[in-house]
């Protein structure tokens, strides 16, 4: 399958939550990890690197972390949309599809992958522009 049969053959998924990107220093890995496990949300992630830990929860969850962390930056208000089928990890070019859609609408976007799904994180003022570029795309490049 390639990257547009896969973009034509996903479901949107969203849940209307909205989400806070959460920035520590790399020392923080460890709270950081005690806080995604307390958290247990249905969607959440942990990016680790060199020089810092990201976190991505609820909105409403971080709010009852947030004193635990007292070294973070957030950025807030961010809508979920998840393609909704098992991804190969060999596919080429998906990523760069949606991101070309969605760079066209004038959508910033966060991406995450996971072992079979991507997704991507919006501005929810945003969502919107967003939710309606992608239909339109799948839309257009189903087409006979």
């Amino acid at each position: 399958m390639d990257a547009t049969a896969a973009l034509t053959r996903a479901t949107l998924y969203s849940d209307e939550v909205l989400y806070t990107l959460v920035h520590l220093p790399a020392p923080a890995i460890t709270a950081g990890a005690g806080v995604l496990a307390e958290v247990g949300a249905p969607f959440s992630a942990l990016i680790v690197d060199k020089d810092e830990v990201s976190l991505v929860l609820p909105h409403d969850a971080w709010q009852e972390f947030a004193r635990r962390l007292p070294d973070h930056r957030t950025a807030d208000d961010y809508r979920l949309i998840t393609f909704d089928l098992p991804l190969d990890a060999a596919l080429i070019g998906f990523m760069a599809l949606v991101s070309r859609i969605l760079a066209e609408a004038g959508v910033s976007i966060l991406a995450l992958s996971a072992f079979e799904r991507d997704h991507v994180l919006v501005p929810a003022a945003q969502f919107q522009a967003a939710w309606d570029a992608l239909r339109t795309a799948q839309a257009r490049l189903s087409a006979p």
